[in-house]
C-alpha cells in the first residue's frame, strides 16, 4: 500500500512538474515587446514626421515668391493632415491589409479600413521578429504616405486652387499611394518579384515626382512662364528646410530597417555619404555652368542624393553610396536645367526633376550595387541566385509599373477632384494678388 502511494506521489510531482515545464516553455515562446526597436521606431516616426510640415513646407515655402509663400506653407501642411486621415480611414488597409485572390498583387484589402481588426496588443510582424506595436507601425507608414503627396505640391504651387488640392491629396493617398506601396512593400505584385525598394525610390519619390509633374501639365503654367523672373522669397528658409530634411531622412531611411539594428546603422551611414557627395557634385557643376556656387544649388544637390540612396540605403555598401550620390545629383541637374527648358514645362519647385529622376536613378542604382550579401538583401534574383542582371530589370520594371500606375492614377484623381471643387485653377486676379492674401487673406511676411 506503501508502495502505491509513493507511486502515485510520484507521478503527482512529475505532472505538476510537466506543467510547470510546459508553461515555463509556453512564457518563453511568448513575444515581448522590444522596447529598444520600439524607441527606435517611435523616434523614426517623429523624424520623418518633422520632414513634411517643417522640413518640406520651409524647403518648398523659401523657394516660392514672396506673395505666395504662406500658400506653399500651406498646401504642403493640408497635404499632410488629410493624407495621414485618408491613411488611417482606408490607405493602410488598401497597403498592408490581406486581399483574397488576384486582387492581392495589387490591393491589400479592406478588412482593415478605420484599423478594424487591429487592436493595440499587436506587434507589427512576429515572424519577423519585430516586436513593437502595430499601432506604431501604422503612424510611421502613415507618415511615409503623406510625404509622398506633399511632394507633389511643389510642382503646382502658385496656381491650384488649396480647395482642389486638399480634395485632391485625400483621394490620391488611397487611390494611388496605397496600391503602390502594397504592390512594392505589402505582399503585392512587385514585392513577389523581388524588386528592392528599401525606404521608398519607387513607392515615395517616383510617384511623387511623377504626380507632380501630370498636375503640372493638367493645371497649366503659371501666368507669366518663363518669361518673368520668379525669384525665391527666401533662400535662407530653403536651406534650412534642407538641413531639417536631412535629419528627418535618417528616421526616413534608417527607421527603415524597422529596428534598432545593425542594417539600420548601414542606411544611416549611406545616407550621409550620399548627400554629403551629392551636395558637393551639385556645387561643382553649378560652378561650371553658371560660374557661381548658390547655396541653394548647395540644398538641392544634399536633397538630390537623400532621394537617390532611399532606395538602396540599407543594400549598399560605402562605395555604392558615393557613387549613387554623385550620379544622383547630375541626373537631378540634369532635369532641373537642360530637361526643364528643353520640354518647357512649368514644375515650379522640380518635384519632377529631383525626387522623380533621383528616385528612377536610385531604384535601377540599387539592382547595381546592391551588396551580395543574404543577410541585407530581401527576396529577389540577387539574393536566390546571384543573379545581378535580373535583379536589375526586375528594378526597371518596377520603375516601369509604378510610373504607369501614377501616371494614369493621377490623371483619374485630378478630374474627380476637380469635378468635386469646381475646377482646379485660381482665376486671374487670385494668381495675380498672390495666395497668400487673395486664397488665405493672410501674409508669409508682414515686412
Amino acid at each position: 500500500m506503501k508502495k502505491w502511494l509513493l507511486a502515485l506521489s510520484l507521478l503527482g510531482v512529475s505532472l505538476v512538474a510537466d506543467d510547470a515545464n510546459a508553461t515555463a516553455v509556453a512564457a518563453v515562446a511568448e513575444p515581448v515587446l522590444n522596447s529598444g526597436d520600439t524607441a527606435w521606431m517611435m523616434i523614426s516616426t517623429a523624424l520623418v514626421l518633422l520632414m513634411t510640415p517643417i522640413g518640406l513646407a520651409l524647403f518648398y515655402g523659401g523657394m516660392t515668391r514672396a506673395k505666395n509663400v504662406l500658400n506653399t506653407y500651406a498646401m504642403v501642411f493640408g497635404a499632410f493632415v488629410v493624407a495621414m486621415i485618408a491613411w488611417v480611414v482606408a490607405g493602410y488597409s488598401v497597403a498592408f491589409g490581406t486581399a483574397e485572390g488576384s486582387m492581392n498583387q495589387v490591393i491589400g484589402g479592406f478588412a482593415n479600413v478605420m484599423l478594424s481588426g487591429i487592436s493595440w496588443t499587436d506587434f507589427a510582424s512576429v515572424e519577423l521578429g519585430q516586436l513593437y506595436p502595430k499601432f506604431v507601425f501604422v503612424a510611421f507608414q502613415g507618415t511615409f504616405a503623406a510625404i509622398t503627396i506633399a511632394i507633389a505640391a511643389g510642382s503646382v504651387i502658385e496656381r491650384m486652387k488649396f480647395s482642389t488640392w486638399m480634395v485632391f491629396a485625400a483621394i490620391w493617398t488611397v487611390v494611388v499611394y496605397a496600391p503602390v506601396a502594397h504592390m512594392v512593400w505589402g505582399g503585392g505584385y512587385l514585392f513577389n518579384e523581388g524588386a528592392l525598394d528599401f525606404a521608398g525610390g519607387t513607392v515615395v519619390h517616383m510617384n511623387g515626382g511623377l504626380a507632380g509633374l501630370v498636375l503640372a501639365l493638367l493645371v497649366g503654367k503659371r501666368a507669366g512662364y518663363p518669361k518673368t523672373a520668379m525669384k525665391p522669397a527666401s533662400v535662407i528658409l530653403t536651406a534650412v528646410g534642407a538641413g531639417l530634411l536631412w535629419f528627418g531622412w535618417y528616421g526616413f531611411n534608417a527607421g527603415s530597417a524597422f529596428g534598432a539594428n545593425a542594417i539600420a546603422g548601414v542606411a544611416f551611414l549611406t545616407t550621409t555619404i550620399a548627400a554629403s557627395v551629392a551636395a558637393v557634385t551639385w556645387l561643382i557643376i553649378e560652378s561650371l555652368v553658371f560660374k557661381k556656387p548658390t547655396l541653394l544649388g548647395i540644398a538641392s544637390g544634399a536633397i538630390a542624393g537623400l532621394v537617390a540612396i532611399t532606395p538602396a540605403a540599407g543594400f549598399v555598401g560605402v562605395s555604392g553610396a558615393f557613387i549613387i550620390g554623385i550620379v544622383g545629383a547630375l541626373v537631378a541637374f540634369f532635369g532641373v536645367t537642360a530637361l526643364k527648358k528643353a520640354i518647357g514645362y512649368d514644375d515650379s519647385l522640380d518635384a519632377f526633376g529631383v525626387h522623380f529622376l533621383a528616385g528612377l536613378w536610385g531604384a535601377i542604382a540599387t539592382g547595381i550595387f546592391a551588396l551580395n550579401d543574404k543577410a541585407l538583401l530581401w527576396d529577389g534574383p540577387l539574393k536566390a541566385s546571384g543573379d545581378r542582371m535580373g535583379q536589375i530589370m526586375v528594378q526597371a520594371e518596377s520603375a516601369l509599373i509604378v510610373g504607369l500606375f501614377t501616371l494614369v492614377g493621377t490623371v483619374v484623381v485630378y478630374f474627380i477632384a476637380m469635378a468635386l471643387t469646381g475646377g482646379a485653377r485660381v482665376n486671374e486676379e487670385q494668381e495675380s494678388q498672390g495666395l497668400d492674401e487673395s486664397v488665405h487673406g493672410e501674409r508669409g511676411f508682414n515686412l
